[in-house]
């Protein structure tokens, strides 16, 4: 396993989560990052991608709660999710990619669950 999640847990509507995503070098300094997540029954979603240059995207219903980042100097991806919604709870997973449109199509992590009760 090359991508490594954390920050994942049980959080109320309305509460904020920060997940962090820590890479080898060799894939960080190089790739597009981003998060994926998959609900029970659901099929798995792109959350939000970022380029190694700090371009960024989200998917519609998460632009304006989520906020991507990647820390450069320690290989670590994060995604803060604020006004978190029931309808977050999924197993959020951290990928990569040649680019924005790519990223899931590289490397690819465990996971981390995400849980927003009402």
């Amino acid at each position: 396993v090359q991508l490594v999640e954390s920050g994942g847990g049980l959080v109320q509507a309305g509460g904020s989560l920060r997940l962090s995503c820590a890479a080898p070098v060799s894939i960080f300094s190089t790739k597009a990052m981003g998060w994926y997540r998959q609900a029970p029954g659901k099929e798995r979603e792109l959350v939000a991608a970022i380029s190694v240059g700090g371009r960024t995207y989200y998917a519609d219903s998460m632009k304006g709660r989520f906020t991507i980042s990647r820390d450069n100097a320690k290989n670590t991806l994060h995604l803060q999710m604020n006004s978190l919604k029931p309808e977050d709870t999924a197993m959020y997973y951290c990928a990569a990619g040649t680019n924005i449109a790519t990223v899931g199509s590289g490397s690819w992590g465990q996971g981390t669950q995400v849980t927003v009760s009402s």
